[in-house]
């Protein structure tokens, strides 16, 4: 019996703004699903590896170009996913800096837009299984990667991350501890920089070293942050 089986691709995009998690939605223009929301994504060329197929869909459907990128799970259990056709999916998550990035829909997609994390409507196939799946992941590795800096620009103010944790951990945390345990790294440096907001008083401006936390890394460094 010949199988009718297809592969495809689906990218679950987290950006962070205004002391919110956002989540990168497209509208589709064909098919059954063409009214719902769904994650970027699509088939699988016949000669194309996964991760070359999903940065792929993302440049064409979103304009979204992603420098931390991770296999997250497969999903196909659910043999009627699509209506389609018998079709498994290859999930991906990725983070970004939402607030230097420029959306764009295009090819099948017929909108683009970012969803807050706790908005996210019904959307096409089993994608919200794949988000919560996601965000469970994100969530996790929160407490033992520094992968909360992917979602920042490249000079912060220390509030920003630790509301950052706060938001994603959906718990509030003892920040005096926080930023003493963050500090103690040797990760996050102070750019001698104040902020140029408008409204009360100037703050610093810091960064993530990734280059001194790599090679710490490797020395058998372990980025650990437990929470009671």
């Amino acid at each position: 019996m010949l199988q009718n089986i297809r592969i495809a691709v689906d990218a679950v995009v987290f950006g962070y703004q205004n002391s919110q998690l956002y989540v990168l939605l497209i509208r589709q223009k064909f098919g059954q699903e063409e009214a719902y929301w769904a994650l970027p994504g699509g088939l699988v060329h016949d000669d194309e590896p996964l991760i070359d197929a999903v940065k792929r869909e993302l440049q064409e459907e979103t304009n979204v170009a992603v420098n931390y990128l991770e296999q997250l799970y497969t999903f196909g259990d659910d043999t009627g996913r699509d209506s389609r056709n018998r079709v498994i999916s290859v999930a991906y998550f990725a983070l970004i800096d939402s607030s230097k990035t420029v959306i764009k829909a295009a090819t099948d997609a017929e909108n683009v837009q970012w969803c807050a994390i706790d908005e996210v409507p019904a959307l096409a196939f089993d994608h919200n299984l794949i988000i919560t799946t996601a965000f469970a992941r994100l969530k996790a590795k929160l407490t033992y990667q520094p992968v909360g800096f992917d979602l920042l620009p490249a000079e912060f103010l220390f509030s920003e991350l630790e509301n950052l944790y706060c938001i994603i951990l959906q718990k509030e945390i003892d920040r005096r501890n926080f930023r003493k345990k963050i500090m103690s790294f040797g990760i996050v440096e102070d750019t001698g920089q104040l902020s140029d907001k408008k409204e009360g008083r100037p703050a610093k401006l810091f960064r993530f070293n990734k280059a001194k936390y790599q090679a710490m890394e490797k020395e058998g460094f372990h980025f650990e942050i437990k929470f009671a």
